[in-house]
């Protein structure tokens, strides 16, 4: 490479950094922000007509929302208006929604929005523009061309986490028949917590909300032919409730996610359950989670994650001065206090993990507790020593993740042994960050057990069985729109690969295919998208480029085209830079169950994390090539 094409690198880091910099809060953490969504906004707007109808309808509750400090019916109404005029401005040219204004359209987020439109008209909802029939009409169409209610459960599977919650949402608006409603066990949730793994539940663990709610306003629209279980679920009705009560944050909402805390509002509301505490509680979040616009966010925001994901992007720069614009003590203690020092209520997990928010309504995960670490270690530079609290904090994450461990090597998001549905199985990107977390732990203060290195070498022989034929891994958190299925093998490769850079794993065959695809599978501008052919962006492009720029300084395997993709890589994106669209999102985030989103943080930090690397990688290699003086 040409000194000023490098010059011009380095000068494009330098600026990508002050920026990620620049976008901290005033505590000097990030708080960043997450897309606003079509489904979001369905939901909640579902929500609170059904309560709006709820009280309505009747003159003891028309009654009540008068009194001084209860919210009015009119006000619901009045949000409800607003996020239904922003979908209205937000529909798809085919008909359809998708699940962010970035999103292509989906049979799930379009018969959601379909379904409010419908419910929203027999309530004479405001229609100032008098488009609401047209945007009703055309999202019908879509769902009709897309296969309707068969579709959607084709698209989920036997995983009924999101598809029931849908078909339920469409029912209460009266355009599913109950009878194609899958009903779901809620009498389960009357089980002690400690044998939630051995039920295998239809749901994930971090369903158990929607379990409960919508299960019981399923069995309450439908019944059950059985005399049995019907005595058992009118039995478990009021225990159900009391477990769903225990487990509901403070502010309301369940995971700090608005479509989640919508299905549980609109069925217990569905159950006649208006004013029951928890429906209370989630209409106060909902009108909370509102934005100006009139439309609401997948999840309130990823703090916690933002800010881990900052400061590791950072420290991979030479220089260190960044610790010192932090400043690193203040971001340091209020991570620690991040960390869940007691039973978590929701999954029951031990102390010791992190989530990804700083709200009450985060659950902690095995991808933010690794994060989390992480940041905590490289807070500190090499050389310094670690407190006390910092130690114990280590220590009792490390453990909590240890104890997480799947029997098959490999870690889940939240639970151990729940099952083989999505979040509760093993994924690649979770145990590949997992064992690039504790590396750096025993790098720097040394593993406190041997078990932890024998739980390590489960987790590789976890990862080399899961490489596909191609070289590739797959990843669970992250997809892309434009590739088959959804998937984005690029994320779940360039995580596997950094681990095993941690691991001095490189060498491997496995690690050198992994190499290959990811250099065969470049752009012809030098980004990188899920694969070849599919349009390049700044957030698969940098996670590329971190990479291969350590590979690149490693000198073993394919070093040397890694290199020259590297490269390419830097000056596309040192491009996005200099053109002022480095900050431009893409949806390749998942969130739930094939749900997608974006955060505005995140381009920029996967951009800094790869022109770090790559500056960085680039002196020293210079350095050692001048040799000693």
């Amino acid at each position: 490479m040409q000194s000023a094409e490098a010059e011009r690198i380095e000068a494009a880091a330098a600026r990508a950094q002050t920026a990620l910099l620049d976008h901290r809060v005033a505590g000097g953490w990030w708080a960043g922000q997450l897309s606003t969504s079509a489904l979001s906004t369905a939901t909640a707007v579902m929500a609170l007509l059904q309560a709006v109808q709820a009280a309505e309808t009747n003159s003891a509750e028309r009654a009540a929302g008068d009194q001084p400090g209860r919210p009015t019916a009119q006000r619901w109404r009045v949000l409800a208006d607003n996020g239904l005029r922003w979908l209205s401005q937000h529909q798809n040219p085919d008909g359809g929604f998708g699940d962010t204004v970035l999103s292509v359209s989906n049979i799930s987020t379009t018969m959601l929005v379909h379904a409010v439109f419908h419910f929203a008209a027999g309530l004479g909802c405001s229609d100032p523009a008098g488009r609401y029939p047209q945007v009703c009409a055309a999202a019908a169409d879509y769902v009709q061309r897309s296969g309707g209610v068969p579709a959607l459960l084709q698209r989920y599977g036997r995983d009924r986490t999101f598809s029931v919650p849908i078909l339920t949402h469409c029912a209460l608006a009266g355009i599913v028949d109950w009878r194609d409603v899958i009903p779901l066990p809620f009498e389960l949730a009357c089980v002690p917590q400690k044998f939630y793994a051995a039920l295998r539940l239809p749901v994930v663990s971090y369903a158990l909300p929607a379990l409960i709610a919508i299960g019981q306003v399923i069995f309450r629209k439908q019944g059950h032919w059985n005399p049995l279980l019907r005595w058992l679920r009118n039995a478990s009705i009021r225990r159900s409730l009391q477990v769903l009560q225990s487990i509901q944050p403070v502010n309301g909402g369940f995971l700090e996610a608005t479509p989640l805390t919508s299905f549980v509002c609109m069925s217990l509301i569905g159950c006649g359950l208006l004013r029951h505490p928890v429906v209370e509680k989630c209409l106060q979040f909902i009108e909370a989670s509102v934005r100006p616009d009139g439309s609401w966010p997948i999840d309130t925001n990823l703090t916690t994650w933002v800010t881990t994901l900052s400061v590791n992007a950072l420290q991979g720069a030479d220089d260190q001065q960044w610790r010192q614009q932090l400043p690193a003590d203040s971001v340091r203690d209020w991570l620690l206090r991040q960390q869940y020092r007691v039973v978590h209520p929701y999954t029951g997990a031990a102390p010791g993990g992190w989530s990804w928010t700083d709200l009450p309504g985060g659950v902690p995960d095995a991808d933010d507790t690794p994060g989390a670490m992480l940041a905590v270690l490289n807070l500190r530079g090499a050389g310094e020593s670690y407190s006390e609290s910092e130690r114990a904090s280590l220590l009792q994450a490390g453990t909590w993740l240890l104890n997480l461990q799947n029997r098959d090597g490999g870690w889940p998001t939240f639970c151990r042994g729940w099952g083989a549905l999505p979040f509760d199985r093993s994924s690649c990107d979770l145990t590949a960050h997992v064992l690039r977390a504790w590396q750096l732990w025993d790098q720097r203060l040394g593993f406190p057990d041997p078990k932890f290195r024998k739980s390590m070498q489960r987790g590789v022989r976890y990862l080399l069985r899961q490489q596909r034929g191609d070289g590739t891994w797959l990843p669970l958190w992250f997809g892309n729109q434009f590739q088959r299925d959804d998937e984005n093998p690029l994320y779940g490769t360039t995580r596997v690969l950094r681990a095993f850079v941690s691991l001095n794993l490189m060498g491997s065959v496995a690690a050198e295919r992994a190499v290959r695809w990811l250099v065969e599978n470049q752009n012809l501008d030098g980004g990188w998208s899920a694969e070849r052919g599919i349009a390049s962006t700044v957030e698969e492009t940098g996670l590329a480029l971190e990479v291969l720029s350590e590979v690149a300084e490693l000198g073993v395997g394919a070093s040397e085209l890694a290199r020259s993709a590297a490269d390419r890589a830097a000056l596309w994106l040192a491009m996005r830079v200099e053109a002022g669209t480095v900050e431009q999102p893409s949806p390749i985030g998942f969130y739930f169950a094939k749900l997608w989103y974006f955060e505005a943080l995140y381009p920029l930090i996967f951009a800094v994390s790869g022109l770090n690397r790559w500056t960085s990688v680039r002196k020293r290699t210079k350095i050692a090539r001048m040799g000693p003086d």
